[in-house]
């Protein structure tokens, strides 16, 4: 295949994409809304790219827009100038069971819908819930279609724009990249339907403000197709370690070379890996708590990078709640304490407490109900050590049993 031209005097070449194994693609309002709502015209070629990438045993995540251009073309009527929120939101509300069957129409697999609001990513264990349901959609070969619940955000709580829930969506499933698909065919170093010159930026290995300032100031008319916002998910995505790609999504043929593994478009790269920024992440934020283990889970975590379960923590120390970060401890026969690593928890503290020592199929019979076999999964610790922990190789005290609060 020809190398695809990008608008403009200067093409993007084609340029390796690196191996992905998991991706979330947004698509914006651009690519689905036609006259009378929704069309096919890209969206059937977006989908196509994404047969393709599940026929490899690849999973994809689509964050969508269009449930308002749906609703529009039930009801006949765009939004007022000056629309209410609660005329938009009735739009979606409408709009969200035909935005559904919109895609379901281009799969034989099951698409399941999830909405999520800025409390969904702020609290953390309503983050552990929904990381937790995309991953188990996934698991079981289903097609998640992400959007914002427009029906009850309201402005002040509105995660802003799809491009930032794609940034989010990205990093709460551990995608490898997040495909951005607009009607523009990547970064430029100006507007190039303003200025004949401009001249393609394949690609980024750092947002700087000189980068950002392509894109135009927020608010501006400078910036091309929403730009900005996209780099400011791209940056948010590459403090997670994910890559971000910008593409023309209106072109059959660059999404025909995507499922090829070759990028006409921009390509972002995230500032550490995924794995450097999670431990980063993990190393920063403040405990709530701690965990002590015994001597076999402690050899399971450091040696085989296994999960901790709850067959191996003698106790929890502190009031902590499930998706707190805790420290973890070994504690030796005398009552000194190793601190061996850090981690989020998958249950509070009280129900730690219940499940020590116990098996993980006793977990559903002792509290009733479980978030999975684990009390920290291993994709959610950061090992400190592989030898006894402080950071002079000493023993270090253990924290107290606490009273509750």
């Amino acid at each position: 295949m020809s190398d695809v031209p990008a608008a403009g005097a200067h093409p993007f070449a084609a340029q390796s994409l690196p191996a992905w194994k998991r991706a979330v693609l947004k698509v914006g309002s651009s690519l689905l809304a036609g006259e009378g709502g929704l069309t096919p015209r890209y969206a059937a070629h977006l989908a196509a790219f994404v047969r393709d990438a599940q026929a490899r045993g690849r999973e994809v995540v689509i964050v969508s827009s269009g449930a308002v251009a749906a609703g529009r073309g039930i009801v006949g009527s765009a939004p007022r100038a000056g629309a209410q929120m609660a005329e938009r939101q009735a739009l979606a509300a409408l709009g969200q069971a035909r935005l559904m069957a919109f895609w379901q129409g281009f799969f034989e697999r099951p698409v399941a819908q999830v909405l999520l609001t800025h409390d969904d990513v702020r609290n953390r264990r309503r983050y552990l819930n929904a990381r937790a349901t995309l991953q188990e959609l996934l698991r079981r070969g289903a097609l998640p279609i992400v959007n914002e619940n427009d029906t009850v955000s309201v402005d002040e709580l509105k995660l802003g724009d799809n491009d930032t829930l794609g940034a989010i969506v990205a990093a709460l499933i551990d995608a490898d990249v997040l495909f951005l698909a607009t009607d523009i065919d990547g970064l430029y170093d100006a507007d190039p339907r303003r200025m004949p010159d401009a001249r393609p930026i394949p690609q980024v290995t750092a947002l700087t403000p000189d980068v950002m300032a392509m894109a135009g100031a927020a608010g501006s008319a400078v910036g091309t197709g929403g730009m900005r916002t996209k780099l400011l998910a791209a940056e948010r995505a590459s403090a997670a370690g994910i890559a971000t790609v910008l593409l023309n999504g209106t072109r059959a043929e660059v999404l025909a070379a995507l499922g090829e593994d070759r990028l006409h478009g921009t390509r972002i790269v995230p500032e550490r890996s995924r794995g450097a920024a999670r431990k980063h992440w993990l190393a920063q934020a403040p405990a709530e708590g701690a965990l002590h283990v015994d001597a076999g889970a402690a050899r399971a975590l450091l040696d085989r990078g296994a999960s901790l379960l709850p067959s191996g923590v003698q106790d929890a120390v502190g009031e902590f709640r499930r998706g707190d970060v805790v420290e973890i401890f070994l504690r030796d026969a005398k009552g000194a304490a190793q601190r061996i690593a850090r981690g989020i928890v998958q249950y509070s503290a009280a129900d730690i407490r219940r499940l020590c020592r116990r098996n993980s199929r006793d977990i559903d019979a002792v509290l009733g109900y479980n978030y999975g076999d684990t009390v920290v999964h291993r994709d959610d610790l950061s090992l400190l050590a592989s030898r006894p922990a402080g950071d002079d190789g000493r023993s270090v005290s253990p924290p107290q049993e606490s009273s509750p609060a």
